[in-house]
């Protein structure tokens, strides 16, 4: 099974099915309500490696996600179209589009161990823009 990431804004920023190991989509609803919340909300985590470009490689995009991380909410572009595959065996599993997302936690982290880094997005869709949140899969992948 393979996961990409597409993410357009200012920039576009890809990373393939080396980088990412992890996705965990969740929908929020406040934990004091007691019946279904019309304030719903959904986080995505994505969690990747930090390649190294070896024998000329480009590097990786993981770089242009920590730079978004830093844009400040007065700036249009903190806002993101992000999409997310997940691949096994030709088919596409899964395809999650969050057009309005913004980071609401990035972490990098690095170790003698291992001598490469991993990456925690953690993104929010607008909430004003839940609608346009799309769940897609079970079409043939590339």
């Amino acid at each position: 099974m393979g996961l990409r990431l597409n993410i357009e804004g200012s920039e576009s920023i890809k990373l393939k099915e080396t980088s990412i190991m992890r996705v965990k989509f969740g929908a929020d609803i406040p934990h004091d309500s007691n019946a279904r919340s019309t304030d719903l909300g959904s986080t995505v985590l994505i969690e990747g490696k930090i390649l190294t470009a070896v024998d000329g490689e480009e590097a990786d995009d993981t770089s242009k996600i920590a730079k978004w991380s830093l844009v400040p909410a007065e700036n249009s572009d903190c806002y993101r179209n992000v999409e997310i595959t997940v691949v096994s065996a030709s088919q596409i599993v899964r395809q999650i589009t969050v057009p309005n997302a913004f980071v609401v936690g990035y972490e990098e982290d690095f170790s003698d161990d291992t001598g490469a880094g991993v990456f925690r997005l953690l993104i929010k869709q607008k909430k004003d823009k839940m609608i346009n949140l799309k769940f897609e899969g079970g079409f043939s992948g590339e």
